[in-house]
């Protein structure tokens, strides 16, 4: 995938290492208490929290997630995050470095997408004790003197197969979430080509079916428009460009490939009731 120049703050695990000579694929940290980011950023690693006792909130790409009891919360590389959590909260955070990330993904069993739109993950008691677990023993492995980083690798692996095992209710209980092949192929080929390419047929094309069909597909999967997703996802970088980055509005317009700043202002108050120098504060 090639990767557009960024314009965020993005965060490196390096940035989190107390020793940043040290080169590891997973950092651990407590979450104990009150803490805040102030101003989102996105962080090129994979992150999973998981929360015994929370309160709070937590925005992940611009969406508000109240921070419960017996959760766990993903965030994606490149997804914008922020939050505010309150006294009193306690759990744990992987930071996991993007090539672990790349091998843990097919251990989520769903595509990745779906994630995305359900970060926020809420668990029995069963699936908190085995995860938890699983958090527990990674840290005890971390605190040995010879850090045994494949068996690290293998809890890490373990734990997205417990998350499947806790989403698949939810997801297949939801008849929309029976997901498509195709409609997996897609997404991630909007998320390459969606500044260039606005019309359904070039995706389509990639995809070698027709476009009507790719609507009907998308309809099926997630009940929206195949062209409502790539707008959705113009829309998305949208804002994390005007939230997180030092772009002007006019860069913003000419990098998401708009005609004219008046053509992006409209698409983007039709969108969020907003202006963008509204949105951007």
């Amino acid at each position: 995938m090639h990767h557009q120049s960024d314009h965020f703050p993005v965060l490196g695990i390096e940035d989190f290492r107390k020793d940043p000579s040290l080169d590891s694929n997973l950092l651990f940290n407590e979450l104990y208490g009150e803490r805040s980011i102030d101003h989102p950023h996105k962080h090129d690693f994979f992150v999973i929290n998981i929360f015994d006792r929370g309160k709070g909130s937590h925005t992940i790409d611009f969406v508000d997630y109240e921070i419960k009891n017996k959760q766990v919360h993903l965030v994606f590389p490149d997804q914008v995050h922020q939050w505010k959590i309150e006294p009193g909260t306690v759990g744990y955070q992987l930071m996991i470095s993007r090539n672990w990330f790349e091998t843990l993904v097919p251990n989520l069993r769903f595509s990745q997408s779906l994630y995305q739109n359900h970060p926020v993950i809420d668990l029995s008691d069963d699936a908190f004790t085995s995860i938890i677990y699983e958090f527990k023993a990674i840290k005890k492995l971390l605190d040995e003197e010879n850090i045994f980083w494949e068996m690290i690798r293998k809890r890490n692996e373990v734990i997205g197969l417990l998350l499947s095992k806790a989403v698949e209710l939810t997801f297949n209980n939801d008849d929309q979430n029976h997901y498509n092949p195709i409609f997996s192929k897609f997404l991630p080929l909007i998320d390459e080509y969606f500044k260039e390419e606005r019309l359904v047929s070039f995706y389509a094309e990639k995809l070698n079916i027709s476009p009507n069909y790719l609507n009907v597909i998308c309809k099926k999967s997630i009940n929206s428009s195949a062209s409502s997703l790539i707008q959705d996802r113009i829309l998305l970088e949208a804002k994390r460009l005007l939230k997180v980055s030092e772009m002007s509005v006019k860069d913003i317009v000419f990098d998401l490939g708009f005609y004219d700043q008046a053509s992006f202002s409209k698409f983007f108050k039709s969108q969020t009731g907003m202006t963008p120098s509204q949105f951007k504060g």
